[in-house]
């Protein structure tokens, strides 16, 4: 495949570039194929991603909806078949301005506003269309070979919300067509995958507008396997010596300007509500509520390490276009805790938060996962609390620990919370791109900022040093992470109903009721399908839909001879066995999470 230079050179693609120019490429035909068709769209950012390729743009009073890709897809490739050339040249900083105004490209303009003076500024043509680019790109459109439109978005200019809002089309590109199919057999996995639609169709959650967007509620059954993970984890940290308390939902602005949220992290939160002379926000996390508990009282340093732990309902202002599900909203909890700590107990503490971490992803079978090192960026001046002294000691003994507990890490820049490094543990999930679920963060900067203060062996006051982790991150995500991984089908331990009991006409009903609250009894989350319904439905219904663990199937040969026909949903097979064997299994499994 040959590519075109943005000095004009034309040579082989060398293989590990070729999606990213079949990508770049493909955003400028699409810009070309808008532009036919909206003449008056003016066009900001078009890069290549990771998947594909997309291209913000400003259609002014035209709404795009999904029915409107394929017309824009058909002109895509009308653009390849006239197998335009590339063609590529320079232009002077003024002529290049000139050129973006006279094409009425207002945000090209803006563009070579923010580049350096001494900027080689070059233009890619192929055919009526023009854009500033580096390059490099095909030499022919007719190069193209695999692309699809998947989906319209929002994104603000610059990413800056206080600009104005484009319209993000979004495609893929493949070097050939098996690519683009394998794709799109991922894409169907996926769809079968998420969780919004797994969510809406087992009666998990909801959302609905007028309550607002990003607000999830669960309904009965999400609800149940959400106290489950609670539960859970809360039992797992107890036992570990872990104090769990409740803290307010909000904080005053004062208590965020303390913390230094106000000033690194003021727009991810939700703005502040006057009330009686004192402004109060939402809180985006609990911190600044646990150091608050922590002052509390005077601390010797043979009460350290002191763990605080909540499950704390938390709000932060996620752009519209980022929401997803109960993955990414505005409501969630988080399994969240403080550790204070003195500087000796730094490694032993990371350690057993490692200990925990490991202890929990083998429960769940969780065996795709990365540890990451995330430091900041020592030349961002806002992201950041600025002390070079603090973070080169915290990002130091983070490292250290970890090389010293054996752990296999990589390094990224610019990924630190604002006031401390982190190790974060990053899953990759059966569908899309991998995220963190789990933390550890080490921090002397809040300690400080609050003045907390323990008595040493000789009586002076120090600073204790904080270790924010979560283990299961927010126990929404990571149930939104689980029902993902299983397609609902989840392990028997934590699903909703353990049980379904399927009697097979009214005669067996009586003995089906009896069944039923025995198993509530011992228990076992039981259902009784009291439904006018053939057996057959039944069990498929409880298999397929609600995705039940076991099947219990009452007929009346099990009236008579008082046992029961167990229905597995992983083999489909049925057995007979009596009551106490059945719980007696049943508890074995949820004993063993199996």
């Amino acid at each position: 495949m040959k590519i075109i230079y943005n000095d004009g050179r034309v040579a082989e693609c060398p293989e590990e570039e070729e999606l990213e120019v079949l990508r770049h490429s493909a955003a400028h035909i699409m810009a070309q194929a808008v532009k036919r068709l909206y003449p008056d769209a003016h066009f900001a950012y078009g890069p290549a991603t990771e998947k594909g390729f997309h291209y913000d743009i400003d259609l002014g009073d035209v709404k795009l909806t999904d029915e409107d890709l394929p017309a824009i897809e058909k002109e895509m490739q009308k653009i390849v078949k006239e197998n335009l050339p590339f063609k590529v040249y320079p232009l002077p900083r003024d002529e290049a301005v000139k050129l973006m105004k006279d094409r009425g490209e207002i945000y090209k303009v803006e563009h070579i506003a923010d580049l350096a003076e001494d900027a080689t500024i070059t233009f890619y043509q192929q055919g009526d269309y023009i854009d500033m680019c580096v390059g490099p790109h095909l030499t022919y459109t007719k190069a193209l070979k695999a692309f699809k439109l998947t989906a319209l978005s929002g994104a603000y200019w610059k990413n800056d919300q206080k600009n104005k809002m484009l319209t993000r089309l979004n495609g893929v590109a493949f070097r050939n067509q098996d690519e683009l199919k394998e794709y799109e057999k991922q894409v169907e996995e996926a769809k079968a995958r998420d969780h919004r639609r797994i969510g809406r169709d087992m009666q998990l959650f909801m959302t609905d507008d007028l309550i607002g967007k990003g607000l999830p509620m669960f309904l009965p059954k999400g609800y149940t396997l959400w106290r489950e993970l609670e539960n859970y984890i809360r039992d797992k940290e107890l036992r570990l010596g872990y104090l769990h308390v409740m803290t307010p939902c909000v904080g005053t602005v004062d208590l965020y300007r303390t913390s230094g949220h106000w000033e690194h992290y003021k727009d991810n939160m939700f703005p502040a509500m006057e009330v009686e002379g004192e402004s109060f926000v939402l809180r985006p996390m609990n911190c600044p509520h646990h150091m608050m508990i922590y002052a509390n009282r005077l601390h010797s340093y043979r009460d350290l390490p002191i763990r605080i732990g909540e499950i704390a309902h938390d709000f932060r202002f996620e752009p519209s276009g980022t929401l997803k599900g109960i993955e990414r909203a505005r409501h969630f909890c988080q399994n969240d805790a403080h550790l204070f700590v003195t500087p000796e107990q730094i490694k032993d503490e990371v350690a057993n938060v490692v200990s925990l971490i490991r202890d929990v992803y083998r429960d769940f079978h969780i065996t795709d996962y990365r540890c990451v090192l995330s430091l900041r960026d020592p030349e961002d001046k806002v992201k950041y609390h600025q002390d070079d002294e603090m973070w080169n000691k915290a990002e130091s003994a983070l490292r250290e620990v970890l090389r010293e507990l054996n752990i296999d890490f990589t390094e990224e820049i610019g990924e630190a919370a604002f006031y401390g490094p982190k190790l974060d543990v990053n899953v990759k999930p059966a569908i899309g791109a991998e995220y963190t679920l789990s933390t550890c963060q080490l921090d002397f900067c809040l300690p400080a900022k609050f003045n907390l203060k323990y008595v040493d062996k000789d009586g002076s006051e120090k600073t204790p040093v904080v270790l924010h982790r979560a283990i299961l991150g927010s126990i929404d995500r990571f149930m939104a992470y689980l029902i993902e991984e299983t397609k609902g089908a989840f392990p028997l331990w934590v699903a909703p109903v353990q049980v379904k009991v399927l009697p097979v006409s009214d005669k067996s009903m009586e003995y089906a009721s009896k069944v039923t609250e025995e198993l509530l009894d011992a228990g076992i989350r039981a259902e009784l399908d009291e439904r006018n319904e053939k057996i057959g439905y039944k069990i498929r219904y409880a298999r397929q839909e609600d995705k039940v663990p076991y099947m219990l199937i009452i007929g009346e040969k099990e009236v008579n001879e008082e046992n029961l026909s167990v229905r597995d949903r992983e083999t489909d097979q049925t057995t007979v066995m009596g009551m106490k064997e059945f719980i007696e299994m049943l508890d074995k499994q949820i004993r063993e999470r199996a």
